[in-house]
């Protein structure tokens, strides 16, 4: 295939084309509580300084809210609900032994050396990621992990750490909880994410191009354990507590949540109708944030090393956020639900020659796009499987930001029935039905964000003409896959 020739790789006395280089940046649990997205409280600088070199898409959103499915659905381009991946344990290979993914697409059809460090594809709760996608051994570090012995009841094996290593994996209730948050005086290196970031600066001071390189940080996910220095630069007092701590009213059983994943830390309550203190609810979001910018030290060590290496023009960035994290709205904490605050990301394409810097756009996107896009910018073909591929490319956003290439964005999450929903600029619909069922037995959201940003009210019963045109849009996607 004759690849397109981008501007960045045009030159006066020559026209001969090699495909960009592709830094691919996954952050775990991020939330755009960061500078450029407005959060006048993140302490972002690095993150922020990447915005401003390309796009930064004001309504990116994930397919799922649950870290392993979200992942396939960024490297497959595929919905969960097209390939029947929604759980943690989900295994690639096994459900879809053929698929094609983001990294062997660009080995196999431009030539790429794929790497991958740090938190990429899933491992834990019994999955081991997918080694098939990259050219080389992949570096994993941890994704629990304690300092100070106190946090793990003086050096117990705790439940997260079990399941993200997979170990007793038949015995997790019995283990002890770890802490919930630690902010010991200690080096960015004595913390996973301060590793990976000093392994991504080494490949990429011994990378061979064209490269691939998939880095993934963890932090901000859970336990929030961040040198001190971090949890330094912020106030507790002046940080975001929530506003609205209740469900939304008129919503169904089937979308709530209560506790889950939070209970399984020192000092949060355990049950499912527990109240959280204040004091409890202010320090875990001190270390939300305290994470958040210690996972944004270590994305700045990683672009200065591109940088330093004089392949930036060359490169494409994309920081992507798997999906995003409740912080006490709604009375709920982490994701796991098909509400606002857990589904939009942050999404940041910086694309020399392409991406005017300092740009934004409100073009709805989802996860599922990336993929697309990155074939588009490197001039490969189109993915087409053999799994079915439900991104769209953006290139034409990033050419200019008015552009539009989709109206919704489509996300879903399961329970005792499958929640599909639409995002619109204005609107979200969620129906929760089971699959193949008559459409009259869904149960429905509607919420309105324009005139209610703080989903407090569902109103499906009060505008049906809404639901009724919201609907339609999400009849253009299939039902769930099993």
């Amino acid at each position: 295939m004759k690849r397109l020739l981008l501007p960045w790789l045009l030159a006066a006395s020559s026209l001969v084309s090699a495909p960009p280089n592709v830094l691919l940046i996954l952050v775990d649990d991020l939330k755009p509580a960061l500078g450029c997205y407005g959060d006048a409280l993140a302490r972002t600088p690095n993150i922020d300084r990447l915005a401003a070199r390309g796009m930064r898409f004001d309504l990116a959103y994930c397919n799922q809210a649950v870290c392993a499915p979200s992942r396939f659905t960024l490297m497959l381009g595929s919905h969960p609900t097209s390939t029947g991946l929604y759980g943690l344990g989900s295994r690639l290979r096994k459900k879809l032994p053929g698929a094609v993914t983001m990294p062997q697409h660009f080995a196999r059809h431009g030539g790429h050396v794929t790497e991958s460090v740090g938190k990429v594809f899933h491992i834990g709760h019994g999955n081991e990621g997918d080694p098939a996608s990259f050219s080389v051994p992949h570096f994993k570090d941890k994704v629990v992990e304690y300092l100070d012995p106190a946090s793990t009841q003086g050096g117990r094996l705790t439940r997260e750490e079990a399941l993200f290593t997979n170990q007793k994996l038949d015995q997790i209730r019995s283990l002890p909880r770890g802490a919930a948050f630690e902010a010991p005086d200690v080096k960015d290196e004595d913390y996973a994410d301060g590793r990976v970031a000093a392994e991504t600066v080494q490949r990429l001071k011994n990378a061979r191009r064209p490269f691939f390189i998939a880095a993934g940080f963890v932090r901000p996910h859970l336990p929030f354990c961040a040198p001190r220095q971090y949890w330094d630069m912020h106030d507790p007092q002046k940080l975001p507590m929530p506003v609205f701590e209740q469900l939304p009213a008129g919503s169904p059983k089937v979308a709530h949540k209560r506790a889950g994943e939070i209970a399984a830390y020192e000092p949060v309550p355990e049950g499912e109708d527990v109240v959280f203190s204040p004091g409890l609810k202010r320090r875990l979001i001190h270390g939300y944030y305290a994470a958040t910018s210690y996972v944004d030290a270590q994305v700045g060590r990683v672009v200065d090393a591109l940088d330093a290496s004089g392949l930036a023009d060359e490169t494409i960035i994309v920081l992507w956020g798997d999906h995003g994290f409740h912080l006490g709205d709604l009375g709920i904490w982490t994701k796991h639900t098909n509400y606002e605050q857990a589904n939009r990301i942050p999404l940041i394409i910086v694309a020399p020659g392409v991406t005017k810097p300092g740009s934004s756009t409100r073009q709805l996107a989802e996860s599922v796009d990336v993929f697309p896009t990155l074939a588009e910018l490197a001039g490969l073909p189109a993915p087409s499987g053999p799994q079915p591929v439900d991104g769209v490319s953006l290139v034409p956003v990033l050419r200019d930001p008015s552009a539009r290439v989709r109206d919704h964005a489509f996300h879903c999450f399961p329970r005792q029935t499958m929640g599909r929903a639409v995002r619109t600029e204005r609107h979200r619909l969620v129906e929760w039905k089971r699959p193949g069922a008559p459409a009259e037995t869904a149960e429905l959201e509607l919420y309105d964000y324009e005139a209610d940003p703080l989903e407090t009210r569902n109103l499906a019963g009060e505008q049906p003409e809404v639901v009724k045109r919201l609907r339609t849009i999400l009849a253009r996607h299939p039902e769930a896959k099993d």
